[in-house]
């Protein structure tokens, strides 16, 4: 090799390392703020993204506030609530209802007792725990005018037994009864009082 073709090879050389060196300075520097920038662009659009969503379900609170009001009006003019002021008050609503109903329907109320007063997701649970007698109809006419009263009752735990049969003196058999014995617990609801 001549001096010429030494000299071209070392410049040729020379060029490649820096070549080699500026790629190594863009691998180190340059490729990882071209990643974070872009990292930092798709993370921008997705901010961008949800951000139009909040605007758009913000244009709709009006809309859905209004919708809330209506449905609460519906509800209160419904009077499916009891509007007692106090759960005494309104557990002797109930009981007072239910007896009465039962005495229509031609049975016979044995008792009513109220059940503590308990408070959940700002509603009080007024229970009263009733104990009836009557035959297959006078309970469908109670469970009916109870179901479909207004306030709201609610019948839970309903246990139905029938009655022992009277023995008869004469043949001294045991005479079926067509009598029932009843419990249930009937329920209504109230706005928690402050």
């Amino acid at each position: 090799m001549t001096e010429v073709d030494s000299k071209k090879m070392q410049r040729w050389l020379a060029v490649g390392l820096l070549i080699a060196a500026i790629l190594l300075v863009g691998l180190v520097v340059i490729m990882p703020v071209v990643s974070k920038g872009l990292e930092l662009s798709e993370s921008k659009n997705n901010l961008v993204f949800r951000l139009q969503q909040y605007e758009r379900i913000l244009a709709r609170k009006d809309a859905v506030i209004a919708s809330m009001n209506a449905i609460t009006e519906q509800y209160q003019q419904r009077g499916l609530l009891n509007s007692q002021g106090t759960g005494a008050l309104a557990s002797a609503e109930v009981q007072e209802f239910i007896k009465k109903t039962i005495m229509e329907a031609g049975g016979q109320l044995s008792s009513t007792q109220a059940l503590p007063v308990s408070t959940k997701n700002g509603f009080s649970r007024i229970a009263v725990s009733v104990r009836m007698t009557g035959n297959s109809e006078v309970l469908r006419k109670v469970l009916y005018k109870i179901e479909t009263s207004t306030p709201l009752i609610i019948i839970n735990q309903l246990d139905i037994r029938p009655m022992r049969g009277v023995r008869n003196r004469a043949t001294r058999q045991i005479e079926p009864s067509n009598g029932l014995n009843i419990n249930f617990q009937a329920v209504s609801f109230m706005r928690k009082q402050p």
